[in-house]
Parts: C-alpha cells; structure tokens; sequence
C-alpha cells in the first residue's frame, strides 16, 4: 500500500517530502515579505512544483494563483497586475513567452521543465532549462527557513474564470475557519470520495490551473495514498494507469470518456478496471448515452456533481440515479440553497426553464477581486448564478439546458447549443464538435457546427440527416464548417468563443 506517493514519470515525491518543501516555501515566501491577502502566481502544468508553491503561499497565509498556461502574453499579464501577484513560479519553456509582460515587482521562480511535461508537449530540450540570471526554484526552496507557525486560516486558491467575455475575473472567497473546513471536508468526501486513506489512488488526468482539478489535485496529495500525475490527457494511457496501479480514484470530464469510448474495442477490453470504485466528472454537460455506456463499461461507479468556480459543487447523482434520469446532473446537496427564476428574477416553478441561482450553506462566500461590483451584479440575495439556463423536475433532479449566454434566439425562438451537441458527437465518425450561434439578417441569429472528424468521411448532407431525424428542424445548424482540429484547452474542453467571435466580427458586431 502507498502512503502518501506522488508519481509523476519516472520522478516520486513523498508526502513526507512534500510537506517540508512547502515548508520551506512558505517560509521563504514569508521573508520576502509575502503574507495574509497577498498573491502568488503559479504558471505550471501538473508538476510537483505546482502543489509546493500552491500549499506554501497558502500556508503562508496568501492565495495561490494558478494561470492558465494556454493564454497570451497579455492574459497571463493582466492576471499578474490584477492580483497584484509578489512572486510567480513558472516552467522553463512557459518563461519566454510572457517574460515582457511580468510586472517588475513580482520576483519570478523558475521551475524546470520535467522530462515527461517536455516529451508530452514536444518541448525542445534547451527550452526546458532555467535560463541564466533567473532563480532556480529548487535551488532557492533549498536555502530558505521552513514556516513554524500555524496558519490562523485556510485559503482556497484564486481562481480566474475564463472571461468569456471581457477580461477575467479572479474568484477571491474568504478565507475558513474551523468549522467551515469541516464542512469542505464532508463535502469533498461526497463529490470527489476523498478522505484521508492510504488505499485511495488516483490519476489527476485535467490540468490544475482549473479549478476542479485543482481542488481535486490539492485535496488528493493531502488524503490520498498514491496520486499519479499525468502529464497530458491520453485515453488508453489512462486504461494502463488504471490497471498498472489498481487506481480507486478518478476525477473526469465528458470529452474524455467520448475519447475512451471511440478507443477500438480491442484496446478498451484489454485493460482490467476492476480496481475502480468512485470516478466522478464535471465541468460540462455529459450526453446521456455516453453515460450510459460509460457505466456499461466501468460499472456503476460513475459519478458527477454540478456547480461552478464560485459556489463549489452543488448538485450531485450516482450512477443509479443517472440512469433513471437520463440527461440531470443531480439533486441538491443537503446544505444547498437553489432557486430558478425568469428575466425579472422570479422564481419560476417546478419544470419552468430559467436561469439557476444556487449557494452552499455554510462554504465561503466570495468577491470577484477588485470587482465588488460584477459580485453584486452576479448574485441574488446571497445566491449567486454560474450563468446556467434549467429546470428542476418533480422528484428534485435539476438539467441544464445551456449557458445562457450561449443560448440562440434564432427568429424570436431559444434555441440551446448543448442539446444539438449531445446529439452531433453521438454520430459515428465525429470526434468533437461545437454549435453556437452567428448572425443572420433575416432571423438575427442562426446556428453553426464546427466538426472535427475522426478517420472517417462525413459529408454535409450526412450530417444534416443525421441530426434531422433526431431534432426538430429549426435545431439543424444553417452552416457546417469541418476542422482539422478544434481549438481547445488540455483538459478538452473547446475554446468556443474562438470560434464564434471571427462572425461577429466580420459582421461588425461584439458577444
């Protein structure tokens, strides 16, 4: 049995050894004055660095920052000067690209980039190195102090969401007392199965600057007896891993159970999965069919929970429950606070299609950093609203229809992008798509569907016929576009707004 593993390659830290790195951390980042309400900026893949800087800023009583490494030099620098970041801790190779954008008050640590980060990405081998007349973070983590003091608090990580429209905003909550980290506590132990046990291994299979995986990367160093880190998301990797080191524990999203899935038979039955006993996802709405045969497959160790950055997890269903109710993404924890509402926030009742307010009782409440305002603007009395569009049935069980701000109002009619997904990616041949809306003179705005493809030849016509019999007509996208590769982040999940925003530029128009 593992007590207490990191893995990461061929490279193993101990949690005995994590502990005194973040340690050290801390108490370096306390004699650089860095302390309460403070800032530290980490721009790493999943590397062993990311948990010592994230837990010693933490320790040290300041929020750790996780930057998504995907973004420009400009994003990357705007989060940065936002949150006024004292120090940064960054991969090698990740340096150069936004070293003119770092402010000058923020001392940077440079990490080297591990050999499997490197072989995963196609790094160069002379970029993964720390550059001359930069600080080496092993080699400064090496001569600090280690921290003594217990922490008066615990500080979750700040958390930018993706800004989809204008610049992003860092979800900064209050800090947790005692009894609020026990209700953290019982919480991750519904919707992630994790509690302090040494038989609990797990593969962290999304990238941490999300704040799933974050919270969930975090949590199984602390409880877990073997976490494994994989460098970037492969399906029949993850089918080795799983069997190679009996993992318990899972934490997914739905874009990669459709990769598992179009894995050959041959490859998805050759793996023994035996060992698994809670995979849970999130972050994007699943196909029910994908879930189904995900559960056919796995077993009936399926799991998923519904929220955002800023509430937390709010919904959560087993496998039973997901297969009596095709489609929902839970019932309401028990220390949850929900309410659907129309326009003119009315509460809308049982069944009615509204956009979905919702709060844990007793979790940390928020601001946006340095942006009360978007807080108020987001919230309705003390709830607060991911931007979701739903309804809840009769037995208590909520489905969402689409973001809100990716509904299409197409000839006066709503029209939701995920239902025409769930369908499309259920076509054999297609490996990934995205549905949004474009304009249209005559109806305002009208659907189109980028497609990637498989190994297969699908024409336009196929499509439509496809989709055709399934939707109603006015669902079927006016424009197909077919793409070599979909522009997405690694957890992969698509960067949509990429692909929306060129047609409502070219038509003079902003979303």
């Amino acid at each position: 049995m593992y007590e207490g593993v990191i893995l990461s390659g061929d490279r193993k830290l101990t949690r005995a050894e994590l502990n005194q790195r973040v340690a050290r951390a801390a108490g370096g980042f306390e004699k650089m004055g860095v302390g309460e309400d403070d800032s530290v900026c980490l721009m790493l893949r999943n590397d062993f660095a990311f948990f010592e800087g994230s837990m010693g800023a933490s320790l040290a009583g300041a929020y750790a920052v996780p930057i998504n490494w995907h973004g420009s030099a400009d994003e990357a620098g705007y989060i940065l000067d936002d949150c006024d970041a004292r120090a940064l801790v960054i991969h090698a190779d990740l340096l150069p690209g936004i070293e003119s954008n770092i402010p000058d008050s923020c001392a940077v640590f440079v990490v080297e980039t591990p050999p499997e980060v490197g072989d995963a990405y196609g790094i160069p081998a002379d970029a993964r190195t720390v550059p001359e007349g930069r600080t080496d973070w092993y080699a400064w983590l090496a001569d600090q102090p280690a921290y003594t003091k217990e922490p008066a608090t615990t500080r979750t990580n700040m958390i930018y969401t993706s800004g989809t429209t204008g610049n992003p905003k860092g979800v900064r909550r209050q800090p947790a007392d005692l009894a609020t980290q026990a209700k953290m506590n019982e919480l991750f132990e519904i919707v992630f199965g994790l509690k302090e046990d040494n038989s609990i291994r797990t593969v962290i299979t999304g990238p941490m600057y999300h704040s799933a995986p974050n919270a969930y990367g975090l949590w199984s160093a602390k409880l877990a007896g073997l976490v494994i880190l994989q460098p970037r998301f492969d399906a029949e990797e993850l089918l080795q891993l799983i069997e190679q080191y009996r993992i318990t524990h899972v934490h997914m999203v739905p874009t990669m159970f459709v990769r598992l899935l179009k894995l050959p038979d041959e490859v998805k039955s050759k793996y023994d999965l035996s060992s698994l006993k809670f995979v849970v996802h999130a972050a994007a709405p699943c196909p029910p069919d994908v879930k189904r045969q995900m559960i056919e497959w796995w077993g009936p160790v399926i799991n998923e929970y519904y929220g955002g950055t800023e509430t937390g997890a709010v919904f959560f269903h087993n496998s039973e429950e997901a297969l009596k109710k095709p489609g929902t993404v839970g019932r309401a924890l028990p220390f949850a606070d929900v309410r659907i509402v129309d326009d003119q926030k009315n509460e809308l009742p049982q069944g009615e299609i509204g956009e979905i307010y919702l709060r844990l009782i007793g979790w940390p409440d928020f601001t946006y950093n340095k942006n009360d305002a978007k807080r108020a603007e987001a919230g309705l009395e003390h709830l607060v609203t991911c931007g979701d569009v739903g309804f809840m049935d009769e037995d208590g069980f909520l489905f969402l229809c689409d973001r809100k701000k990716d509904m299409v109002i197409s000839g006066g009619v709503n029209i939701y992008p995920a239902e025409i997904e769930s369908v499309l990616i259920g076509m054999p041949g297609i490996r990934d798509c995205a549905v949004f809306g474009v304009p249209d003179e005559e109806y305002g705005e009208s659907l189109a569907a980028h497609v990637q493809l498989a190994d297969t030849a699908i024409t336009e016509a196929e499509i439509r016929s496809y989709l055709g019999k399934r939707l109603a007509k006015f669902k079927v996208p006016k424009l197909i576009v077919f793409e070599s590769e979909l522009p997405r982040q690694d957890s992969g999940k698509i960067f949509k707004r990429k692909l929306r925003e060129p047609y409502w530029a070219e038509a003079g128009r902003q979303i």
